[in-house]
């Protein structure tokens, strides 16, 4: 267990003992840039001086314990300087060498010797560039970069040091307070770092970019901590394509994972995912300075009918969307314009007003009167050595003052980074209104605020239910589909009236009994896939059918399923869960029967789940239009499509230590009103040998 009051004097430190050569000046130098007014003391016995302060020959000349140290030495020396700083009590240890657990052969043990001889002092890295904290100065940090002192913003917490120098040269106004760069997170993981960030106060959102986790339980509760003191997260997360995947894992030593399975985890927490730089950061920016939205009503404003299609165009099929306005809202907008101008959202107000701020606040406080939960105007400066913004910046300002007006959330977004000048960014911010760039990622940063704000409003959710040490030891065994429906009818799921049998006699018998057409399939646990062996039969409609129906099967088992024939379903669907070696045993809901590999239709879930997460789940498949009645037809039973799923849960949360794999496929929805059928299901479950021999007896 890390110290916590370590890692806080790691963060913010009153002492800084800077360790190394060129690197370690890089840090004096950009700590003195930054205006870090603690204590410096360089460590070099070869230099005399570095950065103009005088340098001390060994760790034991220091004048005091230092709260932070950064080590720009070779990876054999930076092991003994973490021992010898744990040793004196030092805050925490930035270290910058490579040659560790990335390196492979050697590297492991020298990332293992690294860690046991830092005991509980914090360190990050290797293999990192550190820390930057624009809130209090400091630059644990071996280069230049693009940080500006703040009072308040966002904290970044990246597995590339590269990546996050980048980021600091951002010139989008992005109000950037920490830049943690982790590396091989050999003792403390991003997961720790938003665990600490969550204590500052000034941190508005956190941005994450994630190469891969290792310690899913911990990201897992400072994820619902965030959730619970409402501090957005972000998330970057490499390795959707399979040469991401690749790469993710020779850079860090890291598993990039399932990445549907990101996705299912990142919804489940809360955490809006994006898939570009530019969107991350104009995201992170947006939620600072407005934060996450209430709602998915927007607006839109333009001198221009081309922005204004192109805005219309580009929020098609978004969870933010454009509200209509009513006659009496258009009549009020109207008032402020020539009677040549159309009102409508978004609006095109053309240029009768342009450079008129008075007028332009009276009729941007006219449309923002809908109360909608952001409101944008598109403004694109020109970017031409010399040019006189006045016009522009009567726009601007008509904003602000129509958002300090309304008490509404506004922006500004221009369509190209060129056409914002930097001088104007700054003057939108300390009025709260957000200066954005790039149409896309505005709209991208709104769908990801809005997802965040929907997540504020609800319960944190469960622990997840994530792999565990208690896993039995045992046999891996496939249950036949009478014993795996039997298992699951027993916490409540439907299954067709039937009854096992040994011969075409009494199959016959047992047909008679529960009504024709009926089903009969052969039983064992061999039989995965009984229909590509020849042993299903469907739609038999007498007796001379169904003995027929055994006859054949006959060479491939020695019990047969008689079933009840269940027509008329909506829809079929696929309930499965399975075990990941990282996030434990997941659910998945998807278009079934011959659908499975046509459509490839699924949602994953993280376990636990709540009914509500479940019917969000089955709402975003492709085939919920036939569930939710297509061209008219009746649509189908979803509550007990829902009532089915947690039935299936009940199950796997009981049998958490010994399922491997479930498989309920199809699962036929009927009508509204009329249920739900499991047609056919397996288990797959680790048994004790003692188990097992009570079973076969």
């Amino acid at each position: 267990m890390i110290s916590r009051e370590g890692f806080k004097r790691l963060l913010s430190p009153a002492s800084i003992a800077v360790i190394g050569g060129r690197a370690a000046e890089a840090a004096i130098r950009e700590c003195r840039r930054f205006g870090y007014d603690g204590e410096i003391w360089p460590v070099n016995p070869k230099r005399a001086e570095m950065a103009e302060l005088p340098c001390y020959g060994s760790l034991d000349d220091l004048p005091g314990i230092p709260d932070a140290a950064f080590l720009a030495i070779n990876a054999d020396l930076s092991i003994e300087a973490v021992s010898q700083l744990a040793a004196m009590g030092c805050g925490g240890v930035v270290c910058y060498a490579s040659g560790f657990k990335e390196s492979g052969g050697d590297g492991i043990a020298r990332q293992e010797a690294l860690v046991e001889v830092a005991g509980d002092m914090p360190v990050i890295g290797p293999n990192c560039y550190g820390v930057l904290n624009a809130l209090d100065g400091v630059a644990l940090w071996p280069d230049q970069h693009g940080c500006q002192r703040q009072e308040r913003g966002v904290a970044i917490v990246t597995q590339s040091g590269n990546i996050g120098l980048n980021m600091t040269m951002q010139r989008r106004g992005l109000p950037l307070a920490y830049m943690i760069a982790v590396g091989n997170q050999a003792q403390i993981g991003l997961d720790d770092c938003v665990d600490m960030l969550l204590y500052d106060p000034r941190v508005t959102a956190i941005g994450l970019h994630i190469e891969g986790l290792d310690d899913f339980p911990n990201f897992d509760r400072v994820a619902r901590r965030a959730l619970e003191k409402k501090v957005p997260i972000l998330a970057l997360k490499a390795g959707r394509s399979e040469t991401g995947a690749k790469l993710a894992m020779s850079h860090t030593s890291s598993m990039a994972g399932s990445d549907q399975l990101y996705d299912a985890m990142f919804d489940r927490l809360g955490i809006a995912r994006l898939h570009s730089v530019t969107a991350f950061l104009e995201t992170l920016k947006l939620l600072s300075v407005i934060g996450p939205l209430t709602g998915n009503s927007i607006a839109s404003m333009s001198c221009s009918g081309g922005e204004a299609s192109l805005m219309a165009d580009l929020f098609e099929n978004r969870a933010v969307c454009f509200t209509e306005m009513d006659e009496d809202h258009c009549r009020q907008v109207q008032a402020t314009l020539s009677e040549m101008v159309s009102v409508s959202n978004p609006l095109d107000y053309h240029t009768f007003i342009w450079g008129d701020e008075d007028r332009l606040a009276q009729t941007f406080s006219a449309m923002m009167a809908a109360a909608y939960d952001a409101t944008m105007l598109v403004l694109d400066w020109p970017s031409t050595s010399g040019a006189d913004f006045s016009d522009w910046n009567a726009s601007m300002r008509g904003l602000i003052r129509a958002s300090q007006e309304t008490g509404h959330k506004a922006i500004v977004v221009s369509s190209m980074p060129e056409c914002q000048p930097s001088e104007v960014t700054a003057e939108m911010i300390e009025a709260g209104v957000v200066p954005m760039v790039g149409l896309d990622d505005c709209a991208q940063a709104l769908d990801a605020a809005y997802k965040i704000g929907m997540a504020q409003t609800k319960p944190v959710p469960a622990p997840m239910m994530l792999p565990s040490d208690t896993v039995v030891d045992g046999i891996s065994r496939l249950w036949d589909e009478v014993r795996s429906k039997a298992a699951l009818q027993s916490y409540g799921l439907p299954i067709p009236k039937g009854r096992v049998v040994a011969s075409g006699k009494e199959a016959e018998a047992i047909a008679d009994e529960i009504g024709y057409p009926v089903v009969v399939k052969a039983v064992g646990e061999h039989l995965a896939h009984k229909s590509d062996q020849g042993g299903v039969h469907l739609n038999l409609r007498d007796g001379v059918a169904v003995s027929a129906a055994v006859a054949s099967m006959a060479g491939i088992s020695d019990r047969y399923l008689v079933e009840k024939m269940v027509p008329g379903a909506v829809t079929e669907l696929i309930i499965g869960v399975s075990r990941d070696e990282q996030f434990g045993l997941t659910l998945l809901i998807g278009a079934g029967g011959i659908l499975v590999e046509l459509l490839k239709d699924s949602v994953p879930l993280t376990l636990p789940v709540t009914r509500d997460e479940v019917k969000a789940a089955v709402s975003g498949l492709r085939i919920a239009t036939l569930l939710n009645g297509y061209r008219g037809a009746e649509p189908g039973d979803i509550e007990a499509v829902i009532d089915s799923v947690m039935a299936i849960a009940a199950f796997v949360a009981d049998n958490a230590d010994r399922l491997l794999e479930l498989d309920v496929n199809p699962l036929l929805v009927m009508r509204q009103g009329e249920g739900v059928i499991a047609v056919d299901a397996l288990i797959r479950m680790v048994e004790t040998e003692q188990g097992a021999e009570k079973e076969n007896v």
